[in-house]
């Protein structure tokens, strides 16, 4: 299927002719089975303008050392770990690393409490199995197992919301680089690229903390919330236009200047102090990440479209807002009532804000903690 008939293409496929054309101009020796040098992974997912003029658009914006550590480690043997709070891009990065590397991201195992074995090893064709028995015609590959065969990076999304019995099965595949294979008498060996991109949150350590045996086969990297508030916004910026065009959504591309106050704001109150330092404030008990702030400008922008006049302003940021702030309806409504108040109201420039989180307080909308 085409990446022009699907809602979100793959990023190898969305992105096929920056990595075509970095491949095409890419003279470094690469590692076995990649489809370019580690150099030019970095530059892929960083950005950069090529010498034949090719601009390579930036896929992660942080720190280069952050990103050059990663490709390292998908060189050695080591399996590589992705951690940080919610909306650090971890999931993003790891795709576009898999997509560099070995030209699919797309095979992934999904890490939630309902996770079994199988997603890790293997399955079974129950109707092949009953009626010919244990053969490998009737063995369902997992992701995994495709990725040790082709020497290909394998993504494992959330690792520590798998029961520890299910994290634990990687110990054997990372370590000795085999999968054992009873049933049939035998195992497969991985050939020589294959690798583990994991990502794990933060805030969920403790729910199924990785064992010490498990922890010492991958390289951990922790990558941070947008050191300043420019970086932050360029990224909104980014990523909100080109949600709005995935969409085909009938609004202009959102204006700096209101991207710019959602970020403020999320930052202001996930740290519990306005920018300038001066006034202490109550944290919301969500998390009011970056990936947070995309959906509230992207949900502003199709308020705009469908039901205004195709520009982003506050009438339309501050349903958006209220819906991040209020988690929980008590706390919540608390810390955001009192932002308003003090912060949002005395702001030169923010009237307007104030004014349509107001009304939407006085219409009685109740936010997502309702």
């Amino acid at each position: 299927m085409s990446s022009e008939n699907v809602l979100r293409p793959a990023a190898e496929q969305e992105y096929a002719a920056e990595l075509a054309a970095l491949a095409a101009q890419d003279d470094r020796p690469r590692p076995p089975r990649w489809r370019m040098s580690p150099r030019a992974v970095v530059r892929y997912v960083l950005g950069g303008t090529l010498p034949d003029g090719t601009v390579i658009t930036p896929k992660y914006v942080g720190e280069r050392r952050l990103v050059e550590v990663a490709v390292g480690t998908l060189v050695t043997d080591r399996a590589l770990l992705l951690v940080g709070v919610p909306g650090t891009a971890k999931s993003w990065l790891s795709e576009h690393l898999a997509a560099a590397v070995s030209g699919d991201s797309t095979l992934v195992v999904q890490g939630t409490a309902g996770t079994s074995e199988e997603s890790v090893r293997y399955g079974w064709n129950y109707a092949r199995l009953i009626a010919e028995g244990p053969s490998e015609a009737a063995l369902v590959p997992s992701p995994v197992l495709r990725g040790m065969r082709t020497g290909s990076v394998v993504r494992v999304e959330e690792l520590t919301r798998m029961p520890a019995e299910v994290q634990d099965s990687f110990i054997t595949v990372l370590s000795e680089k085999t999968l054992p294979v009873p049933e049939l008498n035998t195992q497969v060996r991985a050939v020589p690229g294959f690798t583990v991109i994991a990502t794990a949150n933060d805030r969920d350590r403790g729910v199924n903390q990785m064992s010490s045996a498990l922890a010492r086969r991958f390289n951990t990297v922790v990558l941070p919330p947008p050191a300043t508030e420019d970086a932050e916004v360029r990224i909104v910026v980014a990523r909100a236009a080109q949600l709005g065009r995935a969409l085909e959504l009938p609004a202009e591309p959102p204006a700096l200047e209101e991207v710019r106050r959602v970020v403020r704001i999320f930052r202001e109150l996930r740290g519990g102090a306005t920018s300038d330092g001066r006034t202490q404030l109550k944290r919301p008990s969500g998390s009011l990440s970056t990936a947070e702030a995309i959906s509230v400008v992207a949900g502003g922008m199709a308020l705009a479209g469908h039901f205004g006049d195709g520009t982003l302003g506050a009438d339309k940021l501050a349903s958006g807002l209220l819906g991040a702030v209020v988690k929980d309806r008590v706390s919540d409504t608390a810390a955001w009532h009192e932002y308003l108040e003090t912060v949002v109201r005395e702001r030169a420039g923010w009237r307007d804000l104030y004014r349509a989180c107001q009304d939407l307080d006085t219409s009685g909308y109740a936010g997502s903690g309702a």
